[in-house]
């Protein structure tokens, strides 16, 4: 888990400008001043990704960045609720095992108080699916990478003018990229013994 959420970090350092209609090869220059470049450290591509991209890589970028924001905004409010002491009610299998009788974190994935295999696998197998059937631009509609909204949920995105669309977008792309950081801090924490994560700032010493 900690390579895929510092792996997608990697991605999204790329992927800070929606998609324009660009020449099949452009410049970093076509970048420097749209969405998600802004103070204070305006364009960043520290890897290169960027170098001669076409549109459907720049895409693609884009796509990767919104999806692993929306992801770790995810797991980070998971940890804050479950570290809260709140769960989901009941068993979650056959034998009797309380939600809450596993470790919050990374803890409740991996490791010797884990939730057996057979749930990891359906975890998995879960987000699979979603990947491959509903989180994607199915009917071709979508105004941006990581338009999903596929004709059914809108939510007044259409009765927004085209500054307000940019202004949730930036907030979107911010967000997300604040909880890729926050959500590798947390899971970076676990590993330290003795440190605290949520929940026991104040018993620290």
């Amino acid at each position: 888990m900690k390579l895929a959420v510092l792996a997608s970090l990697l991605a999204s350092a790329a992927a800070f400008a929606p998609s324009p209609r660009l020449a099949a090869k452009t410049s970093l220059s076509a970048f420097e001043n749209e969405l998600g470049a802004q103070e204070p450290l305006g364009f960043y591509d520290p890897l290169g990704l960027l170098d001669d991209a076409d549109e459907a890589r720049f895409n693609r970028l884009r796509y990767v960045e919104l999806k692993h924001g929306r992801i770790s905004q995810l797991a980070f409010l998971g940890q804050i609720v479950t570290r809260a002491g709140i769960h989901l009610p009941g068993n979650i299998d056959l034998a009797g095992d309380s939600f809450d009788s596993y470790p919050d974190g990374a803890a409740a994935l991996f490791g010797p108080d884990a939730i057996p295999a057979e749930g990891l696998g359906q975890i998995i197998l879960f987000i699979g699916l979603l990947e491959l059937f509903v989180m994607k631009d199915v009917t071709g509609e979508g105004e941006f990478p990581g338009d999903f909204r596929n004709g059914a949920l809108d939510f007044g995105w259409d009765t927004f003018g085209e500054k307000t669309k940019l202004q949730k977008r930036a907030i979107e792309l911010n967000n997300g990229r604040a909880a890729m950081m926050g959500i590798l801090g947390l899971m970076m924490h676990e590993q330290i013994e003795g440190n605290p994560v949520i929940g026991l700032f104040l018993d620290y010493n």
